[in-house]
């Protein structure tokens, strides 16, 4: 690819800053008069797998064109909102969120005590990071609607990012009730994995695979069940389970991502540098950016233009509304200024603490060289028996520069034991992805 990655970054903040200015796009004009007009509003379901970016813009012109005719269709004004919070999370665009926002207002406008605009409203205050506010609105959902499947998802996904794991189980239990389907499996498979406990959550993805029916939901638990085993140390069954996710939706870039991840960590590098430059080309998100940078860094070549990829990212990010100071954490601590790490790390728990958290400020007071400050939190990180490498890693280093050396052994075994496959010069590969 002769195009260098800063005019590439530079082209991507242009385009997608110019699509910032395009939400007045929704608002219904004159159709050519032979327009169909779609029989129903097609449904977008938020409790799904994220949908493919060519499903979503299908769904997003059919509801377009019937909201060009029937304007005062509020369910129809929801959906396209549900669409674009979708196509956020699939294009990694946030300019998207924008679209979203506008198009829900239309529909609370219309209807604003209706369910499905509230969990429209819920769905994209989770994508905004904003996960108080979505806790609200897909409450008050679910008082107007109790069955609502889409609304028990984000309640339950925004109750993890709080840290309010019980809840977020419960949430989870009432959708294996209702609909005991991809999305509620997968969800009990996260919720066993932060518990510690690897054979229910490779259980749950098991249950979800015999449930996929399209190719989209078979690459989705494929590449789960991938990132299961690649974080407890099984390169070789991870690799095969992306294989089989590509396999099934051969554009499925998380799977690609993940067989680059592998790669990495098997020490084919030149592979997983080929990978990821494909990877951050068709989906950059901040995810994807740091792993390559980290690796190419760690083959001895300069990761600046993903850097500046990154930055390029977040403001876009904050643009679009959507606050993301755990990413800024966990790079400032690794790559850049402790200190600043220290507060967005702090920021972000503030609002959202959960184990991820506590471990993004644990390791950015460390780096910060307030160990001591940093130990209460790696204990949290640690204590719902999540066995992520990373936070265990994070929690014996603390350790040993207190002194504790028995602690600090412990600890690292821990880690080994959680991954054998673990690389510390590595520590985004570690993450969830």
């Amino acid at each position: 690819m002769k195009t260098s990655a800063r005019t590439r970054t530079a082209a991507a903040v242009l385009g997608l800053a110019a699509a910032l200015t395009l939400g007045a796009a929704l608002i219904p004009g004159s159709p050519p008069a032979a327009a169909p007009v779609p029989a129903t509003a097609p449904r977008v379901e938020l409790a799904g797998t994220p949908g493919s970016a060519v499903s979503l813009d299908g769904a997003i012109r059919a509801l377009t064109e019937r909201l060009r005719r029937l304007p005062a269709d509020h369910r129809a004004w929801a959906r396209l909102g549900a669409a674009h919070v979708q196509q956020a999370r699939v294009t990694a665009d946030p300019s998207s969120y924008p679209r979203a926002e506008e198009a829900l207002a239309r529909a609370a406008a219309l209807s604003p005590g209706d369910p499905e605009v509230l969990t429209g409203l819920a769905a994209l205050a989770a994508g905004r990071h904003e996960f108080a506010e979505a806790v609200r609105l897909a409450r008050s959902s679910l008082a107007a609607n109790p069955y609502g499947l889409d609304a028990h998802a984000v309640l339950a996904d925004a109750y993890t990012q709080l840290g309010r794991y019980g809840e977020a189980r419960r949430a989870v239990d009432r959708m294996l009730e209702l609909r005991p389907g991809v999305a509620a499996f997968t969800r009990a498979s996260y919720d066993a994995e932060l518990r510690g406990d690897r054979a229910t959550a490779r259980r749950m993805l098991e249950h979800a695979l015999s449930d996929a029916l399209s190719p989209a939901d078979v690459a989705y638990c494929r590449h789960y069940l991938g990132e299961l085993a690649l974080h407890s140390g099984d390169r070789r069954g991870a690799a095969e389970q992306y294989r089989l996710a590509l396999e099934a939706s051969p554009g499925f870039v998380p799977a690609l991502a993940g067989s680059a991840r592998a790669a990495a960590l098997d020490g084919r590098t030149a592979e997983a540098i080929g990978r990821y430059a494909v990877v951050v080309a068709r989906l950059p998100l901040a995810q994807y950016v740091v792993e390559y940078a980290e690796v190419l860094a760690a083959a001895g070549r300069d990761p600046s233009e993903q850097w500046s990829l990154l930055r390029a990212q977040r403001d876009l990010m904050r643009e679009a509304g959507v606050r993301d100071d755990l990413t800024w954490a966990e790079y400032e601590a690794d790559h850049g200024s402790p200190a600043l790490a220290v507060t967005h790390a702090r920021a972000e728990y503030a609002r959202n603490p959960n184990v991820v958290a506590a471990d993004a400020l644990a390791w950015a007071l460390h780096r910060d060289g307030r160990s001591r400050e940093a130990l209460p939190y790696a204990r949290r990180a640690t204590a719902t028996g999540w066995r992520n490498a990373l936070p265990l890693h994070h929690r014996a280093e603390i350790e040993r520069a207190l002194g504790m050396a028995g602690e600090a052994g412990r600890s690292a075994a821990r880690a080994r034991a959680a991954n054998p496959s673990f690389s510390p010069a590595l520590p985004a590969l570690a993450r969830l992805s």
